[in-house]
C-alpha cells in the first residue's frame, strides 16, 4: 500500500515517460516468479512500482495482482505512447489474466493496427482463440513464430493445441521445439509429462526437471488435469488438481477448476467451499462466479430418488416433468444394460434445467459439446423442454444420447475417443426410435458436397477445434453415421468390440485395423460409398431442390394448390428429411385440405411425423384428422409423440390424450395424462381433478380417486359430477 500511494502522488505531478517499457526489469521479476522465488519476485515488482516509467509501474502493479491500479497505469502509458504496440499487448495480457478476454482481443488487434508484424500481438490473439477452442489459435501461434522464431510461449501453445486435439505425437514434437528454445520451458515439460500420464506412463523424468526449475510449480499438475478433464477423465483430473494445490496452495485457478469438476460429479459441498474461497480472494472468473450462482439455485430444485436414479427437477415444473422423465430414464437404463451387457456401479443423477444459462454453466470450458445435454461420469445435465422453443428440442432423444455416454464412459473407464462416444450416442438415438435424433441438415449436405468430412483417424479434431462454423455439428452427424454403418455391416457386437478396444489402450487407427480388419483409409472409402447410397441423391440435387422449394412456397402463398401438389410431390424425395419451415409435407397437407381431400392430407402429415417433424401444431392437426376419421389409437400415438419433445403448457393436449387412452383401456396412460393436465395450471381445475379421478377409478385405485375428487370439490364445491362420483365410491 505504501508503494501505491507514492506512485499515485508521482503520477499526479509529472508527465509520463514516452519510451516503451524496459523489458529488462520486468524480465527479472518474471524470472524470479518462474523459478518459484516468490519473495524476490514480490520485491522486484514493488521496485517497479517505484519506477518513473508509467508502463513499468503498471507492470509492477500487475505483478502484485493490483489489477485496478495496473489498468489505470497502462491506460496512461498508452496515452503517452499511442504508437507503441508493446504496451497494448502487455495490457491485453493482463486482461487475459483477469478474465477480460474481449478487452484483451481488442488491445491485441489495436497493436496489430500499429504494427501488423508484431509477433506478441499474434500470440495474444492465439491465446484468446485457444481459450475458446477456436481453430485460428493454431494459425495465430504459427504466425507469431514465423515473425519471431524465438517466441517460446507460442511454441508452448502449439504443443498444448496439438494435445487438445489428441495428437500426442505432434504435441511432443512441439514441446521439444519449445525446450530447444528454452531448456527451462516449464509448460513444454508439463505437456510432455501429461502425454505420459494420459498413457499410464511414469512422468518422473519431466516432473523432476520441472521441480528443479521451480519446486512450487503446481501449474504443471493443473495443465495435466485440464487434459484429463477435456478427455472426460474427471476423477483423474480431480486428483491432479489436488496435487497442483498441494504444491501451490495459492494456485486459485486450480482450486476453481477443482471445485467445478467436483460439482460436475455431484460433490457440491466441497465445491462450494472451494469456490467461496476463490471468490473471497478476488479470483472471480466466469466459472467461479457462475458456478457459485448455480449452486445457490439448487434450493429451487426437488430431488427424486430410486435405487437406479437420482433426478433433480425445478420446483416450478417438477410435478409435470417427473411423469415423463422418470419412466423414460428407467426404460433407457434397462435397455442399455442389455445392449452393453453391464450394470452401472450406482444410480444415474439427472439434472434438468429450465434456465438454459444455468445449464450452460455446467458445460463451461469443455470443447465440442452439444448445446442440449452433457455427461460427467454418472451425472447427466440437460435442458428442460421449457428452456427451449417448442419443437426445437427433443428431450427424450437427448436423455438417451447422454445416458449412452454414461454406459460407454463407464465401460471404457473414460478412455474413449470423442468421435466414438458421440457416434455411439447418435446411433442410439435413432436405434431406439427412427423418428428421434437429428435430421440430415443443410450443414451436413454442404460438408459432404464440399468434401469436408474428416478421415476416421482425425475425426476427433472436428469436435475440439472446428475449422468452420458448422464442423462440430457435422462431426456429430458423421460419427453417428459411422456407427450406423458399422452396426449395419458387422452388427452391434462389433461396436462393442471397438469400444473395448479403447480399454486395451488402442488408438482409433489400431482399433479399425484390429477390430474391423482394414486400414483406416480403406474404411473411409467404403464408409463414404455407403453414405453416398443413403444421402447422395439429396447432396447431388440439393440446389435443384432448394430452387424448386422456393417456387413451391410462392405457389402456396398464392393458393395455387394444384400446382403446389404437383411441384411438391416432384421434389419431396430429393430431400425427404427436410421438416423445417416451408417443408413439402405441410404445404401438401394444407393444399389437400383446401381441396377437401383429408385422406391425402393425413398421408402427408403421417410422413411428416415419421420422418421426425416436431411442430406440435402440425401434429395436433394430424391427431384431429385421425380422430375425425375414427382412428383413435393412431391419434393417441400422434399426441403422445408431442410429450417426448414438449409436454409443457398444454392442458388441452394432456386432457385429449387422457380421454383417448381411457377409451382404449390404457388406464395407466390416462392417469399420467390427466395428472399432467392437473399440473399444467388448468383453466378448469375441478374438471381436471375429476378426470384424474375417473382414470384412477378405472385403474382400480379407489383411494387415489377419492383424494382427487376431494381436490376437485375444494376447488369448486358445487361441481356435481365430482359430488356424484365421490358418493358412488364412498357407498361402495
Amino acid at each position: 500500500m505504501r508503494f501505491l500511494t507514492a506512485a499515485l502522488l508521482f503520477l499526479s505531478s509529472c508527465n509520463y515517460a514516452a519510451t516503451p517499457p524496459v523489458r529488462g526489469p520486468v524480465a527479472t521479476c518474471e524470472d524470479h516468479r518462474k523459478h518459484g522465488r516468490r519473495e524476490q519476485a514480490t520485491a522486484c515488482y514493488n521496485k517497479l512500482v517505484e519506477s518513473k516509467d508509467a508502463a513499468l509501474i503498471a507492470e509492477g502493479f500487475w505483478g502484485l495482482k493490483n489489477y485496478k491500479a495496473a489498468n489505470d497505469l497502462f491506460r496512461k502509458a498508452v496515452d503517452a505512447k499511442p504508437k507503441d504496440p508493446e504496451i497494448r499487448v502487455r495490457w491485453g495480457r493482463m486482461y487475459l489474466e483477469h478474465f477480460q478476454k474481449s478487452d484483451a482481443a481488442d488491445l491485441f488487434a489495436e497493436a496489430l493496427e500499429i504494427n501488423k508484424d508484431y509477433a506478441p500481438a499474434h500470440l495474444g490473439l492465439a491465446l484468446v482463440a485457444a481459450d475458446s477452442f477456436e481453430s485460428k489459435a493454431v494459425q495465430q501461434a504459427n504466425e507469431a513464430l514465423k515473425l519471431d522464431p524465438t517466441l517460446v510461449e507460442a511454441q508452448e501453445l502449439l504443443a498444448r493445441l496439438a494435445l487438445d486435439e489428441g495428437n500426442e505425437i505432434l504435441a511432443g514434437e512441439e514441446a521439444a521445439r519449445a525446450e530447444k528454445l528454452d531448456p527451462e520451458s516449464l509448460d513444454a515439460l508439463a505437456i510432455e509429462a501429461t502425454v505420459f500420464m494420459l498413457n499410464d506412463r511414469d512422468p518422473a523424468q519431466f516432473i523432476d526437471k520441472i521441480l528443479k526449475i521451480n519446486p512450487t510449480y503446481g501449474k504443471a499438475w493443473s495443465i495435466a488435469a485440464h487434459f484429463f478433464v477435456i478427455n472426460r477423465r474427471y476423477e483423474e483430473g480431480i486428483k491432479l488438481y489436488r496435487k497442483a494445490i498441494e504444491l501451490d496452495p495459492d494456485l486459485l485457478e486450480a482450486k476453481s477448476e477443482l471445485a467445478v469438476n467436483l460439482m460436475r460429479l455431484g460433490h457440491d459441498v466441497e465445491a462450494k467451499k472451494l469456490l467461496e474461497e476463490c471468490y473471497e480472494r478476488e479470483y472471480k472468473n466466469a466459472a467461479t462466479v457462475n458456478t457459485l450462482t448455480l449452486l445457490d439455485s439448487y434450493k429451487n430444485f426437488e430431488k427424486y430418488t430410486t435405487p437406479a436414479t437420482d433426478i433433480r427437477l425445478h420446483k416450478k415444473e417438477s410435478a409435470l416433468l417427473l411423469l415423463y422423465f422418470q419412466p423414460e430414464l428407467e426404460r433407457a437404463i434397462a435397455t442399455y444394460e442389455k445392449k452393453y451387457k453391464m450394470k452401472l456401479p450406482g444410480p444415474v443423477r439427472l439434472e434438468v434445467y429450465p434456465d438454459h444459462d444455468d445449464f450452460a454453466v455446467r458445460t463451461m470450458g469443455l470443447p465440442g459439446l452439444g448445446a442440449l445435454g452433457v455427461t460427467f461420469g454418472s451425472v447427466v445435465a440437460m435442458d428442460s423442454p421449457s428452456g427451449r422453443k417448442p419443437g426445437t428440442f427433443h428431450w427424450a432423444s437427448t436423455l438417451w444420447h447422454e445416458l449412452d455416454h454414461v454406459f460407454v464412459l463407464t465401460a471404457t473407464h473414460h478412455r474413449v475417443d470423442r468421435w466414438f462416444a458421440e457416434g455411439m450416442a447418435m446411433h442410439e438415438e435413432t436405434a431406439n426410435n427412427p423418428e428421434w435424433g437429428d435430421r440430415f441438415s443443410v450443414e451436413g449436405i454442404t460438408a459432404i458436397r464440399d468434401k469436408k468430412l474428416l478421415p476416421i483417424a482425425t475425426l476427433n479434431s472436428g469436435f475440439v477445434r472446428p475449422k468452420y462454423p458448422a464442423q462440430v455439428s457435422v462431426s456429430y452427424f458423421q460419427a453417428g453415421k459411422i456407427c450406423d454403418y458399422i452396426n449395419e455391416r458387422w452388427g452391434f457386437d462389433k461396436l462393442l468390440e471397438m469400444m473395448n478396444g479403447f480399454n486395451e489402450k488402442l488408438t482409433t487407427e489400431q482399433i479399425v485395423e484390429k477390430k474391423l480388419g482394414m486400414k483406416p483409409e480403406d474404411f473411409d472409402k467404403e464408409f463414404l460409398a455407403w453414405l453416398d447410397k443413403q444421402v447422395g441423391k439429396t447432396v447431388k440435387n440439393f440446389e435443384e431442390w432448394r430452387g424448386k422449394l422456393k417456387q413451391t412456397v410462392t405457389l402456396f402463398k398464392e393458393k395455387k394448390y394444384d400446382e403446389v401438389i404437383k411441384q411438391a410431390l416432384a421434389i419431396q424425395d430429393l430431400y425427404p428429411e427436410y421438416v423445417e419451415a416451408g417443408n413439402t409435407y405441410e404445404m401438401l397437407a394444407d393444399s389437400y385440405l383446401a381441396k377437401n381431400d383429408k385422406e391425402s392430407a393425413i398421408t402427408e402429415l403421417n410422413k411428416y411425423a415419421k420422418i421426425g417433424g416436431r411442430d406440435r401444431e402440425v401434429l395436433k392437426k394430424l391427431g384431429k384428422l385421425l380422430e375425425e376419421k375414427g382412428n383413435k389409437k393412431e391419434a393417441a400415438a400422434v399426441y403422445d409423440r408431442i410429450n417426448y419433445f414438449y409436454p409443457m403448457q398444454d392442458e388441452d393436449l394432456h386432457r385429449k390424450l387422457g380421454e383417448l387412452w381411457l377409451e382404449q383401456n390404457n388406464n395407466a396412460g390416462a392417469v399420467r395424462e390427466f395428472t399432467a393436465a392437473v399440473n399444467s395450471k388448468p383453466v378448469d381445475a375441478a374438471a381436471s381433478w375429476y378426470n384424474l379421478a375417473r382414470a384412477q377409478r378405472a385403474s382400480g385405485n379407489t383411494a387415489a380417486a377419492k383424494e382427487s375428487l376431494v381436490s376437485a370439490l375444494e376447488t369448486a364445491p358445487g361441481f356435481r359430477p365430482a359430488q356424484k362420483l365421490l358418493l358412488e365410491l364412498t357407498d361402495k
